[in-house]
């Protein structure tokens, strides 16, 4: 990866700092229902506030169309900013034009300012050169803390970084750091667990995968498309069967590069998909024609386990299987709980990232002990599939 400009490389004293953030969170009831990607802001808010910086946020929020309305606002944001910072925020009911022009001048140094939803501009998705420079000239310099949104080549995230001198801030170049550790230099055996319904969705990033890691451990309905593909008899299990073919090519390939891929050798099968539901544990060449793989088995967990034990660096995307019913979290559960074992006493570096994993990391209240989980999900997937991100690349230098 490429060296990226981080905080420490601007001169912020006295100036005018616009911060492109990722505001977009779940509002319910006009009020913040989770504040995770505002808490991790912080750090960066106050490393500029604190070397004298005027700090003027930039978000999007939501899918506005045709421009502003109530829904989209980002004003509920406040509270939650202004609580998770300690100190007031002023705020702006628009991201350019002379609301925007005013509440900037009147920010005192060391303050901080929230302008409205920039999607609610046109010129903000097409990444228009012209909505870009309106940004621009609200500040001095710009920082991007927002990997979440660096997929996408918008105005605020990619054009207005051609504009001013650019740097990362403090999350981004923390997930930056931990995604250059997992795939970029990393230290080997690398490990690779995915998992998820669809190879379909995921085909990119497989192809990628199997070219970098050592081992790739596949769970959830993917794998059932890898093992029907192989011959194996997988029941009224979810299946993609028009991704056979697919799914051997990227088999082929692993053998190419080296890569061992890891199947389920046992399940647990049921009838229907619902919390409680009569379960079995059976071979994986032991299905029963009518019932559904919805979990890897014990036998499964201790493979996947021991050959994470092997292993210097981990990179996980989806749960292995329906996580979120009850019992068929258990082999999600126990692997993410191994793997947060040997993070604290092995050293593994484990990172993970994806709403599905964050979730299911979370649940098996492993997520604080892994080396680092991304909140970014397109982003995310997206950098594991080995795409360049037009956000990250805008700050390179």
């Amino acid at each position: 990866m490429p060296r990226f400009r981080t905080l420490d490389d601007l001169d912020v004293a006295g100036r005018t700092v616009l911060l492109r953030a990722d505001l977009n969170v779940p509002v319910q009831d006009g009020r913040v229902s989770d504040a995770t990607r505002i808490e991790r802001l912080v750090p960066t808010m106050r490393d500029l506030t604190g070397r004298g910086a005027k700090v003027v946020l930039l978000s999007h929020f939501g899918r506005p169309k045709g421009g502003p309305d109530a829904k989209n606002s980002l004003r509920p944001v406040l509270p939650a900013l202004e609580a998770a910072l300690g100190a007031p925020v002023a705020f702006a009911s628009d991201c350019v034009g002379p609301e925007a022009e005013g509440a900037v001048a009147a920010l005192p140094a060391g303050g901080v300012l929230l302008l409205e939803n920039t999607r609610f501009h046109a010129g903000e998705e097409t990444n228009d050169p012209a909505f870009a420079k309106r940004l621009a000239d609200l500040g001095d310099l710009y920082v991007n803390d927002a990997f979440s949104a660096a997929h996408r080549a918008h105005a605020s995230t990619e054009g207005i970084a051609r504009l001013l001198p650019a740097a990362a801030g403090r999350l981004m170049q923390a997930e930056l750091d931990a995604l250059g550790r997992a795939l970029e230099h990393p230290e080997r055996p690398v490990a690779a667990v995915v998992g998820g319904a669809k190879i379909s969705t995921k085909l990119e990033l497989l192809l990628n995968l199997v070219a970098r890691v050592d081992l790739l451990v596949l769970g959830g309905g993917m794998a059932n498309t890898f093992l029907a593909a192989d011959g194996v008899q997988v029941g009224a299990s979810l299946q993609e069967k028009d991704m056979h073919e697919q799914a051997r090519a990227i088999a082929a390939r692993a053998k190419e590069t080296g890569c061992r891929i890891l199947l389920p050798v046992d399940a647990v099968v049921a009838a229907k998909l619902e919390a409680g539901a009569p379960t079995a544990t059976v071979a994986i060449s032991a299905v029963p024609a009518d019932r559904m793989i919805l979990d890897v088995g014990p036998g499964t967990v201790a493979l996947v386990a021991k050959e994470l034990a092997g292993c210097r660096t981990l990179v996980w995307n989806g749960p292995l299987g329906a996580f979120e019913i009850p019992p068929f979290d258990a082999g999600t559960v126990a692997v993410a709980k191994a793997a947060a074992e040997l993070t604290r006493t092995k050293g593994l570096v484990s990172v993970a990232g994806g709403g599905d994993t964050v979730a299911a990391l979370a649940h098996a209240g492993v997520e604080e002990a892994m080396t680092y989980v991304s909140a970014a999900g397109g982003a995310f997937l997206e950098w594991l599939e080995g795409k360049t991100l037009p956000g990250v690349a805008a700050l390179e230098g």
